[in-house]
């Protein structure tokens, strides 16, 4: 395929913001009307019997009327809030029989939403209501009522991957390498269970801010608003229109609109450099040559003498150099400018669990942090 695409060839903004999507917004008469339509494409299917469907009311006292204090973050969907639920006798219950409450993020659709928002709500439920496994995360149910989209999820504890390893404060601290590892093998594993489906699963949109953290740092991909099937049998691809976040998106994706189920180990590679350096895919606030990170790091990730150079503080003493440089080469591997050439995401899971059980000899009594 020739040279991989650098930040400067997208026709994009730099920063890592969502590709442009149509303009076009609905009256609430045009957005009513279609949200039931889209809920009406659920009434036969699986999920019906697998999945609570909330009214708004429920929600809205769930959260104390979507209170600005229960934001827990803001993306291109809508809002997610978090709200307290109290299961009745009909749900779970515990041991005593009487009903408890449990912490659940409910997403709300932005009202001047388009049409992509409403494809994106009812992809997010064809998907999760279907699949299961522990690193993806738990859809519980959803809303539609009037003009009212909302989805209801799992509480992850400790939010996403981004987070902790760019918005750091007194509370978020940096991330041991254990953890790191763990959180990698982890969101691979998700990715992996995807691609081997009965109908293989693009993710299409993998990124730090869509891992979230359960109490144990166990990671859960979240987000299946752009998923897609993958490509008919003997086929290598799908063409789609180029959606997702510059950055992570695959080279050949961005100059083709080929979406391989490679595509998505690209996306892994680019999370797992910053894992490895604690850096943004894009920042321009960095010195120039240095915004765009892939195109930065490569040289540096070739060689070990210079690897050291790019990783976060503290990773070299917790890890060793043979560690990082093995994780760096798995990097590479990824950012293959050539789908083709990038290891299968199985392949990825039993790398990295390699790196987790690796031993190399370290100075004892070395502080930290």
């Amino acid at each position: 395929m020739g040279n991989c695409l650098s930040g400067s060839d997208l026709s994009i903004d730099s920063n890592p913001s969502l590709f442009k999507r149509p303009s076009n917004s609905f009256s609430d008469q045009e957005r009513s009307e279609n949200s039931c339509r889209v809920s009406d494409g659920l009434k036969d299917a699986p999920i019906r019997s697998r999945l609570k469907v909330y009214s708004y009311a429920e929600l809205r006292t769930a959260t104390r009327n979507f209170k600005p204090d229960t934001i827990l973050g803001k993306g291109g969907f809508g809002t997610v809030y978090k709200g307290y639920y109290w299961m009745d006798h009909q749900e779970k219950t515990d041991q005593s029989g009487s009903s408890r409450m449990i912490i659940i993020a409910i997403k709300k659709l932005n009202h001047d939403q388009t049409m992509q928002g409403l494809r994106e709500w009812k992809c997010e439920v064809e998907f999760l209501g279907r699949l299961s496994h522990p690193n993806l995360v738990k859809l519980l149910g959803y809303c539609c009522q009037g003009n009212e989209l909302l989805l209801v999820y799992e509480f992850m504890q400790r939010g996403s991957l981004e987070n902790h390893l760019f918005r750091r404060n007194s509370v978020i601290v940096p991330l041991p390498w254990e953890i790191r590892v763990k959180i990698a093998i982890g969101a691979a594993r998700g990715l992996a269970f995807l691609h081997s489906s009965n109908n293989q699963i693009i993710y299409r949109d993998f990124k730090a801010s869509n891992i979230l953290l359960d109490g144990d740092y166990n990671a859960k991909i979240s987000d299946f608003g752009l998923a897609k099937f993958g490509p008919n049998e003997g086929d290598s691809h799908v063409t789609t229109r180029i959606m997702g976040t510059s950055g992570y998106a695959a080279p050949e994706y961005i100059s083709t609109g080929h979406l391989y189920v490679k595509s998505d180990v690209y996306g892994f590679g680019v999370v797992l450099l910053e894992i490895l350096t604690g850096l943004r895919v894009f920042d321009m606030e960095r010195a120039r040559g240095q915004q765009n990170l892939v195109d930065w790091a490569r040289p540096y990730l070739k060689r070990r003498n210079k690897l050291r150079l790019i990783l976060e503080d503290g990773l070299e003493v917790q890890c060793g150099m043979e560690v990082a440089f093995m994780a760096a080469k798995l990097v590479l591997q990824c950012l293959e400018c050539e789908p083709q050439k990038r290891p299968s995401m199985e392949q990825v899971v039993l790398a990295l669990e390699q790196l987790e059980t690796f031993k190399e000899k370290r100075p004892k009594n070395v502080r930290i942090w």
